[in-house]
Formats: C-alpha cells, structure tokens, sequence
C-alpha cells in the first residue's frame, strides 16, 4: 500500500497517521476502523466478487463500503503493515448453536508489540479495542467483557459478556487459505452470508442496523425497529447511517420459518 493510499485509508475512518506503531495509536486506529466500516455482506447478493488480496482496499476506502471478516480483517492488516506494524493472519471457528463452525469459519489478526494482541474488525460482536492474548483476565471494553481463555490443545477462546464467540488458533495462516471456505459461504444456502442480508455499524452509544427494509436502532439502551416503505428510502438509509450509495439494491433472501438470521443487535 503507497503513501497515498494510507492517507486515503487513514481519511476514511477518521483517523491521524500515528508518529509509531505502538499500542495507543493502534487502539485508536481499532476504534475508529470499527466506529466507521460496517459489517455487510451485500456483495453475497450482488453476485459480486469476495476478493482475498490488497484490491478489497479501494472498496472499504474508494467505495466506502464494509463487507465481512475476509475483507475488513485484511484490508486493516495491510493498512497496519504499511503503518510498520508486525501482522499476522490467524484462523477461528465461529461459536454456533450447535458447536464450532469450521477451523477457517472466522479470520482475525494477531499483532505483535511488546506483547502481542488480537485485533478483530470484522465481526457481529467484536471488540473496538485491541485484546491482550496472553491474559486470561477479563479485558473490560466500550462493547463489552471480554474474555480469552486457552484450551488443553492452546486454541483460545474468545467470549463477549460470558458469551461465547470464536475459537482462534494462534498459528498463523495466509490470506489464500481461506478460499475453500470462502467458497461454501458464497454457495451454500445454509451459509449464514447467504442466508441473510445485513449491513451493521456500532455506534458511540449503540448500533444501527440494515436488513433488506428493516432499520433497527440502538441508542443508549433504547431501541427502535422501523420498515422502510420502499426502494428510495432504503438507498436513503444506506446513504444516510453507511456513508455509501448503492446502484442496485440486492436482493433479500427468504428467511426460512423460525431463522433469527445472523444476530447484530
């Protein structure tokens, strides 16, 4: 990533390029990226390209949009790097109802300092600020309590107010290990990306949420759910909460009887 680029990218999350790499620039830089690149998978509805490489770059900054873990986490990762920052890619499993998801089902960052630390921008419930792996503590946070806890095997487990959310192997990985799964979740209709439609940014005091029509606030604890009468305002509401303009509205899919789709809220 050039010069260029960083200032572009430093400009789209509102943040200052940082005199070091150290630990307080990069928790301002987790903050803001949280704070103003949501997580979306409308490209999933599209029939747009998930793209594994730096060209995920020019849609988060050129386009301003989001999109999921294998394209927020990334995208992040290249601009650390290019900020000096030692990056690496690790795998997760993702915590379902009914067990871990797959070994690649999650894509995170570790980032080593004097310590290092996991760095997640690219899920439902992440942190907006850095997490120490080595401590088992818990690690209070603007989105939550946070907790990792190592496994027998010397996985950690990564939990959010006593809720369990990802399983992380810290072994690092390369970006194109995560084509087969990238795969099943761009062609399997039980994928939870093809499955629902969603579009989500946490805020300072809460969360706003976009699925198809359905615009659901959050707001110092008080919530508010609002179906948007047509097309207009929901390119409205893209414009409005997301920052970006959509040419095409994609296409919700049908929600099967008794799905919660994937929870934001």
């Amino acid at each position: 990533m050039d010069a260029a680029m960083v200032d572009e990218y430093l400009s789209r999350i509102g943040a200052s390029r940082p005199q070091r790499a150290d630990l307080d620039a990069l928790r301002r830089l987790q903050e803001r990226h949280v704070l103003s690149v949501p997580f979306e998978n409308l490209d999933y509805h599209l029939g747009r390209d998930i793209l594994l490489d730096e060209r995920v770059v020019d849609k988060i900054v050129r386009d301003r949009r989001g999109g999921g873990c294998y394209e927020l986490n990334p995208s992040f990762g290249f601009l650390l790097e290019a900020l000096g920052y030692r990056v690496s890619i690790l795998g997760a499993q993702v915590r379902r109802p009914d067990g871990l998801g797959s070994p690649l089902g999650h894509l995170v960052l570790r980032v080593d300092l004097e310590e290092s630390w996991l760095v997640d921008v690219g899920f439902r419930k992440n942190s907006r600020l850095p997490l120490r792996l080595a401590s088992g503590d818990v690690q209070p946070d603007p989105h939550g309590d946070y907790r990792l806890a190592r496994t027998p095997d010397g996985a950690i487990d990564v939990s959010a107010d006593g809720v369990p959310l990802y399983r992380v192997d810290d072994r690092p990985v390369r970006l194109q290990d995560f084509r087969p799964t990238l795969w099943w979740f761009r062609t399997c209709p039980d994928s939870p990306f093809m499955s629902d439609l969603f579009c989500s940014l946490p805020t300072t005091d809460g969360r706003v949420t976009l699925k198809g029509d359905r615009l659901t606030r959050t707001s110092a604890g008080e919530r508010t759910v609002e179906v948007l009468p047509d097309d207009q305002a929901v390119r409205a509401a893209y414009r409005k909460y997301f920052g970006f303009e959509l040419d095409e509205l994609p296409t919700p899919p049908p929600v099967a009887p008794g799905s919660p789709g994937v929870q934001l809220d």
